[in-house]
């Protein structure tokens, strides 16, 4: 099994449909974003013609509205990664969303929940913004509130539950990289700054160029601005700002590159935190190569790295 995580726009996907039209294996999403149905153009989500026929799982299974949980990814990614291995196609993981590989690839057991203290959190969020929230979190639990964004709401209030219930940190209940599957390969995918930031610009004005405002008006009209976890994906967040009118839609695109830029780096120092992972420099053609290089010995021994 092999798992290709990194930074947004670093050319994952592409990567991932490589080595496994090469080893005869399956892609398995592992972007939040890209779970939900028409949530193609800002998502950089590879259309049909892009995936060459490799098959793709865990893409579009959930409708906008739906509530993103990782507890229920980590069920169905496991589920398909085991029927792949059990059908003697090597799962190809691929996505940058670090809570949701880690929860797959690692031994993971979530902390526990309460209704109430989760309910008073969700009122305080309300009342008060996810910037006032963030900023109770770093008070408590500075780690928590440094790899999480301040304005996702959703994570701080988890992240304030969890403190409140065990009395400890939230960071403190991630649990380390010990494998739930041995036998994988980790390739983390960098480029040098300049050149990320430079495909990270270009990537958002193919977005504007595809029509993000108009997937995203479309989006509107089958609930997005209600879906809680959708409504505040990069890219899609500003253009629902533009449309409500709150701010012009040059500002939304230039919102979108910069808070693009900042979600990359966090990306990158999630994933540097992880042991396991095999580093490779976006280098163009001579990274496939280096890819198949240090995942065909694991494949032929049946160890991976």
């Amino acid at each position: 099994m092999i798992a290709v995580v990194g930074p947004t726009a670093v050319g994952k996907s592409d990567l991932a449909v490589e080595l496994a039209g090469a080893i005869g294996g399956e892609v398995v999403n592992a972007d939040s974003m890209q779970l939900y149905r028409g949530m193609d153009i800002g998502t950089a989500k590879l259309t049909e013609t892009e995936r060459r026929g490799v098959p793709h799982h865990l893409l579009d299974i959930w409708p906008v509205t739906e509530r993103a949980a990782v507890a229920e990814y980590q069920r169905l990614a496991r589920a398909e990664i085991d029927r792949l291995l059990a059908a003697g196609r090597p799962p190809v993981l691929v996505g940058g969303s670090g809570l949701y590989v880690h929860a797959t690839l690692d031994d993971f057991e979530f902390p526990g929940t309460d209704p109430e203290i989760r309910a008073a959190l969700e009122a305080d969020l309300a009342d008060l913004g996810p910037g006032a929230m963030h900023v109770r979190l770093a008070a408590v639990d500075p780690g928590a509130a440094s790899a999480i964004l301040p304005s996702n709401g959703r994570r701080i209030v988890r992240a304030l539950e969890v403190v409140e219930l065990t009395g400890g940190r939230f960071a403190a209940t991630l649990p380390g990289h010990r494998p739930h599957y041995p036998h994988t390969l980790r390739l983390g995918l960098t480029a040098d700054r300049p050149l990320l930031d430079e495909r990270i610009t270009r990537r958002v004005e193919v977005m504007w160029e595809r029509g993000l405002v108009d997937e995203v008006r479309a989006l509107e009209e089958v609930g997005l601005r209600d879906g809680v976890t959708a409504s505040r994906a990069l890219g899609y967040k500003q253009v629902l700002a533009f449309l409500a009118g709150d701010v012009s839609e040059e500002e939304a695109r230039e919102q979108t590159v910069r808070e693009t830029k900042r979600f990359a780096r966090r990306q990158e120092s999630w994933f540097r935190r992880d042991p396991h992972v095999h580093w490779l420099a976006q280098t163009g053609p001579e990274l496939v190569q280096a890819a198949l290089e240090l995942a065909q010995p694991g494949l032929a021994s049946g160890v991976g790295a």
